[in-house]
């Protein structure tokens, strides 16, 4: 993917997927590698420099000790951030609620940092299934980051736990900070000039057209990964509103030279200032905190015999995401056939930790279909981005 400003590459996360057979240094790989971020020594301190920066703007100090509820790769590089920043900070993963809560309990800690589901569903079951008081934990700081948060998920954990919640927009790609807010109504406030912009779907542009130009509209180039003290602004608007696509510009990283790396996180560029992603885009969803990449469902399925085409459905009636496969077969006799559905199971569960419930349609198609999304949660916009409107 080519073109924009100055011959600058775009990249996205199947660029990055494609060239792991010869990338170098320190490389943060997502758990399907459809991603591989290659950091340098550079690029690692100013990613836990940005990222302590974020903590800092959520009011973490040195008296505090944070808990970190991540996945990997994030969940290693905001401990390590957050152990320079804070007095203690441990990372225990996304790990079962009961088991969270007895390390918040054991460490007594005043911070949590959370994707928005995780976080919901861990209050959820405090109530329901626990029958405790969320303000007995005494926390007093709660980071969300990793994922598009439901309407009023900041306020309604706001006043349950009595803490401070403030919402990070992550990279995609190694999960380090890049910008924050601390109400929905917001936007974002970037953690350092020029690391990000906005970019219309269809085209290899920025919002700015210079990207020699950081985010205030100084000719001089941005300082890479140094935090601005959160008052930088976003990149521009595209032309006419309407949904744009979050991408991190070379001033962002150093490993990947002039590389724009589109997010796949898009939001609606209407007014000042960089607004929140509340949409997806292209060939990868994210459930659960996870990019699920849907070329790999393609690939897998083919291999099996039968398949005519699958829909996955995306939805979040409760507090967290569920994801639904439904396959179509080619053939009658397939149809409630246990093997073929085990088969396209183990298939599934090889691609992603993210738990993706198979079912098959009862009607059969002659004809082959291409893979659909159905995402009844309103994110993910569409596989093509030149076809989104």
């Amino acid at each position: 993917m080519t073109g924009g400003g100055r011959g600058a590459r775009w990249l996205t996360r199947d660029d990055l997927g494609a060239a792991a057979g010869s990338a170098t240094g320190l490389l943060l790989v997502s758990p399907d590698v459809s991603s591989v971020f290659p950091l340098s020594p550079a690029d690692r301190a100013a990613a836990a420099e940005l990222t302590g920066a974020a903590l800092r703007e959520a009011g973490v100090g040195a008296r505090d000790r944070v808990v970190v509820a991540l996945a990997e790769p994030a969940g290693a590089l905001w401990t390590a951030a957050a152990a320079d920043v804070a007095g203690a900070a441990a990372c225990v993963g996304p790990r079962g609620r009961m088991r969270l809560h007895h390390a918040l309990t054991a460490l007594k800690a005043t911070t949590l940092v959370a994707t928005p589901t995780g976080a919901m569903d861990f209050l959820s079951r405090l109530h329901l299934e626990f029958l405790l008081d969320p303000l007995d934990l005494g926390l007093r700081s709660i980071v969300l980051t990793g994922e598009i948060a439901a309407r009023r998920t900041l306020g309604h954990l706001a006043g349950e736990f009595g803490a401070r919640v403030t919402e990070v927009l992550a990279s995609p790609f190694g999960g380090g900070a890049l910008a924050w807010r601390a109400a929905e109504d917001e936007p974002l406030r970037p953690l350092a000039e020029g690391l990000l912009g906005l970019a219309a779907l269809g085209k290899d542009e920025l919002a700015k057209d210079d990207l020699g130009k950081n985010d205030l509209g100084k000719d001089e180039p941005a300082t890479n990964g140094r935090a601005g003290g959160g008052q930088a602004e976003g990149g521009g608007q595209v032309e006419g509103g309407g949904p744009a696509e979050l991408v991190i510009t070379p001033a962002g990283h150093a490993t990947l030279g002039d590389a724009v790396l589109r997010t796949g996180l898009v939001a609606a560029a209407a007014g000042p200032g960089l607004p929140a992603p509340a949409h997806t885009v292209g060939e990868h969803v994210l459930v659960r905190g996870v990019w699920l990449a849907l070329p790999r469902i393609d690939r897998a399925l083919s291999r099996i015999d039968g398949v005519a085409g699958w829909e996955l459905t995306v939805n979040r009636q409760g507090t967290l995401d569920t994801a639904v496969l439904t396959v179509t077969f080619g053939r009658q006799s397939l149809v409630g056939n246990p093997m073929w559905k085990a088969r396209i199971e183990q298939a599934v569960r090889a691609l992603t930790p993210v738990s993706v419930r198979v079912e098959t349609a009862r009607e059969i198609s002659e004809t082959p279909a291409p893979g659909t999304v159905n995402d009844l949660r309103g994110h993910h916009l569409g596989r093509d981005r030149a076809l989104v409107v």
